[in-house]
């Protein structure tokens, strides 16, 4: 559990992302996707945006600015499904997760050589839990890291990665087989003083849409693995390779930063013994008040 601060001060850093895109991000009219019967509307896009460091003891990141509480649980079902190795849409619905329909079309996964449904060889779930080896065998990332904190939690090396370099790149000659190139994942754990911090990399922000599921799902992994260590859950640190705001979600964004975020709520969650164990309804709400939601921001697909 966290040892919440009896106030818990308002946090900007969600809004002040949304306005750094607005301000500094690059317009590019239009992005071709992999997928030939697709294309993305333009964005603003930002590399290397400002780092989110969110002291856990505050609050639980869930923005504010409006309300996710309808779905806040399923991004945690989503990552504890891949940790557990789910790499088809059939397997992440057993975990909660519904949402990957869209890229997993039957048109789509042809294209890659998969059948419907298929995330891909590359896909989160096979890197964290059946990283191929050279040897031919598999490699449990998340396995080996609890086991690496356990016995030498001083190291600098606690790392995860999502990306399966064989099955990622695209183009001539190429062998990409995953439907989405992992867009978060990366992750690093430092042990100090008997805390945990974890940071996650994002490849990929779609800042108004993906990145506030992936402030929960990082979050709630960084108390289960703290819980799994044995160490206190003491700060998630998020920041982005490309932060972007496509084009047609600029109204959204400039309404968004224009309210005034309420704190972060309290999340309680069942403190299970193994990191495999965790599942999207362990965890709890509490004390979570948001302006209203905005359903019909749209999503590039």
């Amino acid at each position: 559990m966290i040892n919440y601060n009896k106030e818990r001060t308002v946090d900007y850093q969600y809004q002040n992302l949304i306005k750094e895109v607005l301000k500094n991000g690059e317009k590019e009219e239009k992005t071709q996707l992999v997928n030939k019967e697709s294309e993305h509307v333009g964005a603003l896009f930002l590399p290397g945006s400002t780092p989110m460091k969110f002291r856990l003891s505050n609050g639980f990141p869930i923005i504010t600015e409006r309300n996710i509480s309808s779905f806040w649980k399923f991004p945690i079902g989503e990552l504890f499904g891949f940790i557990n190795g789910a790499r088809t849409q059939e397997e992440l619905e057993k975990f909660g997760c519904s949402w990957w329909k869209s890229w997993v079309t039957e048109k789509k996964c042809s294209q890659m050589g998969l059948e419907m449904g298929d995330l891909g060889h590359g896909s989160y779930g096979v890197a964290f839990h059946d990283f191929p080896m050279v040897n031919g065998e598999t490699f449990n990332q998340f396995k080996n890291l609890v086991e690496q904190i356990k016995e030498i939690p001083h190291l600098r090396t606690h790392i995860i990665t999502p990306f399966i370099p064989e099955y990622i790149f695209s183009g001539k000659g190429k062998n990409r087989k995953v439907v989405v190139v992992p867009c978060h994942g990366l992750i690093h754990v430092r042990i100090v003083n008997k805390k945990l911090t974890l940071t996650m990399v994002q490849r990929s922000g779609d800042i108004l849409i993906g990145v506030p599921s992936n402030m929960i799902q990082y979050a709630a992994l960084t108390l289960a693995l703290a819980k799994a260590t044995g160490y206190e859950a003491y700060e998630y640190v998020h920041t982005i390779l490309d932060a972007h705001i496509y084009l047609d979600q600029i109204p959204f964004a400039k309404k968004l930063i224009k309210r005034k975020p309420f704190p972060f709520p309290r999340v309680k969650h069942i403190e299970r013994d193994g990191i495999f164990d965790y599942r999207k309804d362990d965890f709890s709400l509490f004390d979570y008040k948001a302006h209203p939601s905005m359903p019909e921001i749209p999503v590039a697909i």
